[in-house]
């Protein structure tokens, strides 16, 4: 059970509740756009994976209303923080990135050493993009990395990655038109997301903004909780929050905060399953409200950072799931509970719901082994 910070219990059902309903898993939200809007950012470095942790959130959603609205740059994805892909809302890239650029490329200063990425590389690299892609052109990575070669780059190994993941932070590229299920082309994010008229101007605006968005997509949660999921420092954390204080409300007295002072549901309710790296586990530096230590290692098994999809029973992780491959438009789909009384028949209606976002008809839901 979490405590707060004097030692006591915070109330495991009633911030189990709010999480849910920050999450729009009570209810859902009305389009991808709006859940980005609550969100904010939801980690995706695996596309078909971060499909459906929209999917999940948007009630009738399917993968093809997504691509389009990828497509449409109300989707957007990018490398904002932590080193990693993720869905941002379109207005908050450019912002974040602001905070977030200089720590992240401090970070990879000795990878990019020991690969020979100094700025004359990335001068010539982000030149060399400029030409391939301006006009609203959009390239694959590997077509990006052969022009990179053509004009004299080394791309051996990891450093045509590295090159382009650089050029991301720095503002200059950004995953465009979907390609495949799991893959998207390159773009300029300029021409791909022009800049808004309400992206927030100053730092000291862009951590309120950030901060109230992380509390009101994710709350209650705690500057711990913050400082983790942006990859900032903790000073930055506790500056975001006195930023956010008009937009913060206490929750529990001592340690969580929340967006607002809206009505707790009376508790948590409902059956969910939600992909791997879905921000209902992944979103929070301390996830034992929702799940033990025991049990968060089985979600991460061998803690290799590969998260598996998660079970969700009444707020709490209650298990994992895997599907099978598809024969003949049917998938199968396996359940691993952490416990005992796990109904397989119970969780049925969820995974319908998933079989219908992509599309395939779900066929067997049983225990694993």
């Amino acid at each position: 059970m979490t405590t707060d910070a004097s030692g006591a219990p915070a109330p495991p059902a009633a911030l189990l509740a709010a999480r849910l309903a920050a999450h729009g898993l009570d209810g859902g939200f009305p389009s991808a756009a709006a859940a980005l809007d609550r969100l904010v950012c939801v980690q995706a470095q695996d596309l078909a994976a971060a499909k459906w942790v929209l999917g999940a959130r948007v009630p009738g959603l399917d993968e093809a209303a997504l691509d389009r609205a990828i497509a449409e740059g109300s989707v957007l994805r990018s490398w904002p923080m932590r080193g990693t892909l993720h869905f941002v809302a379109p207005a908050m890239l450019r912002p974040i990135l602001r905070l977030t650029a200089a720590r992240q490329l401090q970070r990879a200063a000795k990878t990019h050493r020991d690969e020979g990425i100094d700025d004359e590389v990335t001068a010539a690299a982000r030149r060399t993009a400029v030409a391939l892609l301006e006009g609203g052109r959009s390239a694959s990575r590997d077509e990006l990395q052969r022009a990179w070669g053509e004009a004299g780059i080394p791309i051996a190994g990891q450093r045509g990655y590295h090159l382009l993941w650089r050029l991301a932070v720095e503002g200059l590229l950004c995953p465009g038109p979907v390609e495949t299920r799991a893959r998207q082309r390159f773009v300029l994010l300029d021409e791909w997301s022009p800049r808004s008229a309400d992206e927030p101007v100053s730092d000291d605006e862009t951590l309120a903004t950030l901060f109230t968005a992380y509390a009101r997509g994710h709350g209650p949660v705690t500057v711990r909780d913050f400082a983790w999921w942006t990859g900032l420092t903790l000073t930055s954390a506790r500056t975001a929050l006195a930023a956010a204080a008009d937009a913060i409300v206490s929750f529990d007295e001592q340690r969580y905060v929340a967006a607002d002072a809206a009505p707790v549901p009376r508790g948590p309710a409902g059956r969910h399953v939600l992909a791997p790296f879905d921000e209902y586990f992944l979103g929070y530096g301390d996830r034992t409200a929702f799940c033990s230590a025991d049990d968060a290692l089985k979600v991460v098994p061998g803690k290799n950072g590969l998260f598996l999809p998660v079970l969700v029973e009444d707020g709490r992780v209650v298990g994992t799931w895997r599907r099978s491959p598809e024969r003949r438009g049917i998938t199968d789909v396996e359940l691993s509970p952490f416990g005992a009384g796990l109904d397989p028949a119970a969780f049925r209606p969820a995974l319908e719901r998933w079989a219908a976002f992509w599309p395939t008809r779900l066929g067997e839901v049983a225990l694993a082994g």
